[in-house]
């Protein structure tokens, strides 16, 4: 069919999830050498318009809201560039938006505080 399959979207999340740490100054890798694990409980993905292979795409991630154990984060991922031949899509739609929910557990899986800058930090 020649577009992106859908199970490809969540890992497109997760990668905003982690460039938006990064931009903070804080690496994934960081965060479990502490000790500190998000795991995803609840994802929610809503398709608007196709994407393509070779599409360049924009995933703008956000923290929609902090608890003292978990995360919401929500997303959207932007046609910046379509690949190959074009449909007539417009560059700059939103094609698809998505919400995920993470807990915060320790090295034993049990939900533990998220790290205070953490909690505060709404971008």
């Amino acid at each position: 069919m020649g577009v992106a399959h859908h199970s490809s979207y969540l890992p497109w999340m997760e990668m905003g999830r982690t460039e938006l740490l990064r931009a903070v100054g804080q690496s994934y890798a960081q965060l479990e050498a502490d000790g500190v694990f998000l795991v995803v409980t609840k994802a929610e993905l809503k398709y608007r318009r196709p994407l393509k292979y070779d599409d360049l795409i924009e995933i703008r991630t956000k923290v929609e809201k902090t608890s003292k154990v978990k995360l919401v984060h929500s997303y959207e991922l932007v046609l910046v560039e379509r690949g190959g031949e074009s449909n007539g899509q417009a560059v700059g739609q939103v094609c698809a938006i998505g919400r995920t929910e993470l807990a915060c557990v320790g090295e034993d899986g049990r939900p533990r505080v998220l790290p205070g800058w953490l909690q505060m930090r709404i971008v």
